[in-house]
């Protein structure tokens, strides 16, 4: 009798237990009834175990799955149906049945035969219940493996017998090492193919212990397997007697995890404030680690309050105490103002509280890192602001090597510094995992940017903020410590000079000062200076002699130079008188930062558009009037020539020029 048959035998299509399990169904009606709340009951109280089964391309993760599922009797007789006829039809295991496509559910996995998103799977024998995680092995799905591995208690890293350890089980090894799973089991697969040779598996299994002795893994365990003809996945195979441990199956039924999560650092992070009446208020969240108990003295981060827990609340009934990843509220016996974000520790036993710390990150996003956005991180229940200050290396995740670069990409893993707006309150990641990891989320996109796990704080050396000797020598120089194109990147514009030149009344002024507001509604940073804003005060001392006029643009132009410098544009109105004058003021702010522009206004215009100013030259009030007692050389070289009656056309031009030039964006 085939496998197949002996699963359909054992099945009973209207229930989905294992074969090792009693019936639910009694003798007659009543006691039927109390034997599946009995049943229901005891399936309730089993151990949950969640795992990952990860390894190179076609190292059989999937088949493994399958007939784990498959040989518990975890299959209705529709799924065996379907799965007999899909494996005569696209199945990739000859005359066996695929047990693959059981998990592989999209339609490209099952063309190429391959794993490309992350499958998951339950299923339940008498002692557990499990969750299993299929994650793809190849290098470019790197996000979906750490997305499947986020949750697990265990790791089972599929080894090709024929290949032995290669690039690809080192990279799965580290990734498992990074996310602190502290179960390993090495399946060394396709062993029917090697002649069950325990030869093959000692050295496949020497060669896996000396790489994995530079990881922090404290328990790894080897088992020789056939997932796709059953040996050593669920009962002991006998084709393999020199084997004398357990079958995989046995081995994660009776695997203890319960000592792995961190009962000793009380971490209750708040999630949400319950006041369903006036008469109860309490503070509902998972209990991240420790245990809480009633009337324990519990001190609120970052309040730095302190009160005593007057009860523990469920939905059924109070407790005495809890312990994760139990959800319970919480209520104290004084009156404290807490809200989301905020945590319960014990006084005497509190986590990191910072705003800067190094972490591990995995990119996860296809845009690359940007090391001037403001992204949001999520930490338990604490979101804020949050920015990458430095790339300290990246990990080579097939080599181990550390590389110098400046940012990650999609499925890179590298050392970073943080910092926060306001501070966090974390364990460091391999001391407890639920306060020691975070995700950033793009503020634009929403995206998750990047997974993160927490280092440590930083010490007071290793600031990003602590001057340098580089620093001190800029410091002297006068010099800025923040890069122009560092500038260009947070503001998304250049620091650029729009000069415009032009007579007394010509409209240089209406078209700056519109130009100033446009850009200011695009969301540009700009700051306008005209020739009554700096005589007003800046220089107020100074007449309109023609050695006073360039003294007066002399200094404008260092001003000019100084927000440029800081990534501001800078919109300036004057009359400029000659070309020499321009030249210099080019010169002190930097030719490929001035642009200059002319307001080409007939004289008549001018003095329609000014008349009190020009009757006082007529009077002989005044005098040294650019184009009247004065010479006014019209520029050159300017980069547009408008005229006044065209203002809203001009500040078109004008966008569209700085678009074109890469100043700013025209919105």
């Amino acid at each position: 009798m085939s496998a197949s048959n002996k699963n359909k035998e054992n099945l009973n299509p209207n229930k989905n237990t294992s074969v090792n399990e009693p019936s639910p169904i009694g003798g007659n009606e009543g006691d039927s009834a109390l034997d599946i709340k009995a049943f229901l009951d005891q399936d309730q109280k089993k151990d949950l175990l969640r795992l990952l089964t990860c390894g190179s391309v076609d190292d059989g993760k999937s088949t493994l799955i399958g007939r784990l599922m498959f040989d518990s009797k975890m299959l209705y007789e529709d799924q065996l149906s379907a799965l007999e006829r899909d494996s005569k039809r696209i199945g990739h295991a000859g005359e066996d049945i695929d047990y693959a496509l059981l998990l592989d559910g999209l339609k490209a996995e099952r063309e190429q035969g391959i794993t490309i998103d992350v499958a998951y799977r339950y299923f339940s024998t008498a002692k557990r219940k499990f969750i299993i995680a299929d994650t793809p092995g190849h290098e470019q799905y790197t996000r979906n493996m750490v997305t499947g591995a986020s949750t697990a208690n265990l790791a089972i890293v599929l080894i090709d017998a024929r290949y032995g350890v290669i690039t690809q089980t080192r990279r799965h090894t580290f990734l498992v090492s990074l996310l602190g799973i502290k179960h390993v089991v090495v399946a060394i697969n396709k062993m029917d193919l090697m002649d069950f040779s325990q030869k093959v598996y000692d050295k496949i299994k020497a060669d896996y212990d000396s790489f994995v002795t530079q990881l922090d893994i404290p328990d790894v365990t080897f088992i020789p397997i056939s997932a796709l003809k059953g040996d050593n996945v669920v009962e002991r195979s006998e084709r393999m007697p020199w084997y004398k441990g357990q079958s995989l199956l046995q081995f994660l039924e009776n695997l203890r995890i319960t000592s792995d999560r961190n009962f000793t650092d009380m971490r209750y992070p708040v999630q949400f404030v319950l006041r369903p009446d006036i008469k109860f208020r309490g503070f509902s969240a998972a209990v991240a680690s420790g245990i809480i108990s009633k009337g324990d003295e519990i001190l609120v981060l970052p309040s730095l309050k302190t009160s005593k827990v007057k009860s523990i609340v469920t939905y059924e009934k109070e407790l005495d105490y809890a312990f994760p990843p139990q959800s319970v509220t919480v209520t104290l016996e004084d009156e404290i103002d807490i809200s989301r974000g905020d945590m319960l520790v014990h006084p005497d036993n509190q986590p990191r509280i910072e705003r800067q710390f190094e972490a591990m990150l995995v990119w996860m996003d296809v845009t690359p890192m940007n090391l001037t956005t403001q992204f949001y991180i999520k930490h338990t229940s604490n979101t804020t602001k949050a920015r990458i200050d430095q790339v300290k290396y990246k990990v080579d995740v097939n080599s181990l090597e550390k590389q110098l670069i400046e940012h990650l990409n999609l499925n890179e893993i590298g050392r970073v510094v943080i910092t926060t707006s306001k501070p966090l309150f974390f364990d460091p990641y391999k001391k407890n995992r639920q306060t020691g990891s975070f995700i950033l989320i793009d503020p634009i996109t929403h995206n998750t940017s990047a997974v993160g796990m927490i280092i440590d704080r930083l010490d007071g050396k290793s600031l990003s903020s602590r001057i340098t000797d580089v620093d001190k020598e800029k410091i002297a120089l006068g010099k800025s410590l923040i890069q122009r194109d560092q500038y260009q990147g947070k503001y998304n514009q250049k620091g650029e000079t729009i000069w415009i030149s032009g007579l007394h009344g010509s409209g240089k002024n209406e078209l700056a000062f519109s130009l100033e507001k446009r850009l200011f509604e695009n969301g540009a940073i700009a700051v306008m200076i005209d020739g009554s804003s700096v005589r007003s005060g800046l220089n107020r001392e100074l007449d309109f002699t023609p050695a006073d006029r360039a003294e007066n643009l002399r200094r404008v132009a260092h001003i000019c130079k100084l927000l440029n410098d800081q990534g501001i544009i800078v919109i300036c109105s004057f009359i400029s008188r000659n070309n020499s004058l321009r030249d210099q003021i080019a010169e002190i702010i930097g030719k490929d930062k001035f642009h200059l522009f002319y307001m080409d206004a007939t004289l008549e215009y001018c003095k329609n558009n000014k008349p009190e100013l020009y009757d006082l030259i007529e009077e002989g009030k005044t005098k040294n009037l650019p184009g009247i007692d004065l010479e006014y050389e019209i520029p050159a070289n300017a980069k547009i020539n408008f005229k006044p009656e065209e203002n809203e056309l001009n500040i078109d031009k004008v966008l569209d020029y700085l678009a074109a030039n890469k100043i700013f964006p025209h919105h």
